[in-house]
């Protein structure tokens, strides 16, 4: 690996790589990507069900389900502020307030051609992300803007119809919009042992809390070896990037937080974090708060390895505005993923996903990524934002 790569053969989940001495080492690989679907919700209307009996960190502790049969089922209404604690011991229905555009009747006309055609495209990326390297699908998948566990479910349902058994991590969070972070998973490479919501707690100028989506904290074993893995969904520039970075740097703590703790029990924890975190890797948010480096041989004990930062420096990016490329979408790792190469998986590379078809190739978003929405109007398009990925491989001995 430390030589210059002239050749790579591709063995399903195998590949052999040959360096410049003609010396062959076969590994086996993984794809781990992120991708922010951009508003996949379902076309019912729908509302929370939170059971305060159950512990917050399991998946039926708050499920959404059909409004009509949410308000069928008697439980109260509740609109007090949503905290665990106030809501410790108590059955009720959350209204979802920020969602009716995406219902028949909304202003988005959002009806099942278009859910069905939006689950198919969005599974045609996932099944193509990583297989010209490995002729595979994506181990693992991080993704946001998603619903709930009904969207989750359908895209595990299309990828089957590509030949793949996925599985999915989810926790609803108390987000306004009432989108989440989840994690789709080869059911066949990788088994979730634990899940666990990480709350941002947030006041608007008001003073008021401010929800956002948690971030998604599983821990699993990847083809036998245990990893932890982060799905995040950072507050948005909304009000201006100087205004709302506070808004991201205190996500950034949370997670930092969370990433720091693993590895005080195993400081060689193989950890990702992905996800969209609405700032650049050079932002202060990343860079400064997480600690991160680009460069493999500059990773430290008290750094992370943010791979995105040198895509970023050659101009890759994975959104567009105003005629200008963002790279929102990073993975950054653990330096257990970078500094002992002969211990398991490690990283191998990063790279956007972007093919042609998933660009606008005509009108005022000629060259952006082919969007789901122009406005209220669908476009039958993809995402407004690129996928990225990582490979990691480990060697077979």
């Amino acid at each position: 690996m430390r030589r210059l790569l002239t050749k790579i053969i591709f063995l399903g989940f195998f590949i052999a790589i040959c360096s410049g001495a003609k010396a062959q080492k076969n590994y086996k690989v993984a794809t781990i990507m992120f991708y922010n679907v951009e508003n996949l919700y379902d076309t019912i209307k729908s509302a929370d069900i939170i059971n305060g009996n159950l512990s917050p960190n399991d998946s039926k502790y708050q499920i959404s389900v059909p409004e009509d049969s949410a308000l069928a089922s008697g439980l109260e209404i509740y609109r007090e502020e949503l905290t665990f604690q106030k809501l410790k011991g108590r059955h009720v229905i959350r209204k979802q307030i920020l969602t009716d555009e995406f219902y028949y009747k909304g202003t988005k006309l959002w009806n099942s051609k278009k859910y069905n055609e939006k689950i198919t495209n969005l599974t045609k990326v996932i099944s193509e992300i990583g297989r010209s390297e490995t002729r595979t699908m994506p181990a693992i998948i991080g993704l946001c803007e998603i619903e709930n566990e009904h969207v989750l479910q359908d895209l595990c349902d299309g990828m089957k119809k590509r030949g793949g058994v996925y599985g999915f991590a989810h926790l609803n969070s108390f987000d306004a919009r009432g989108v989440d972070n989840a994690l789709l998973y080869d059911k066949t490479r990788f088994t979730v042992s634990n899940q666990k919501r990480l709350v941002i707690n947030l006041t608007n100028d008001a003073g008021y809390r401010d929800y956002t989506r948690d971030i998604l904290l599983v821990e699993g074993l990847l083809d036998g070896e245990k990893m932890y893995f982060l799905v995040n969904h950072w507050p948005s520039r909304r009000g201006g990037e100087q205004k709302s970075l506070p808004r991201r740097v205190a996500a950034a703590e949370v997670m930092k937080k969370a990433m720091d703790s693993i590895r005080e029990i195993n400081p060689n924890a193989k950890i990702l974090a992905m996800g969209d975190f609405n700032d650049d890797p050079t932002s202060p948010s990343i860079k400064k708060v997480l600690n991160t480096v680009y460069k493999k041989d500059k990773v430290k004990n008290d750094t992370y390895f943010n791979p995105a930062e040198e895509l970023f420096k050659k101009g890759m990016g994975t959104l567009a505005y105003q005629d200008a490329f963002s790279l929102f979408d990073q993975q950054i790792l653990s330096p257990g993923f970078v500094k002992n190469e002969d211990d398991g998986y490690h990283f191998f590379k990063m790279n956007v996903y972007s093919p042609s078809y998933l660009v606008t190739q005509e009108g005022a978003g000629k060259g952006y990524p082919f969007r789901s929405f122009s406005g209220d109007n669908y476009t039958g398009g993809y995402s407004d934002h690129y996928p990225i990925y990582t490979l990691i491989i480990k060697e077979l001995k």
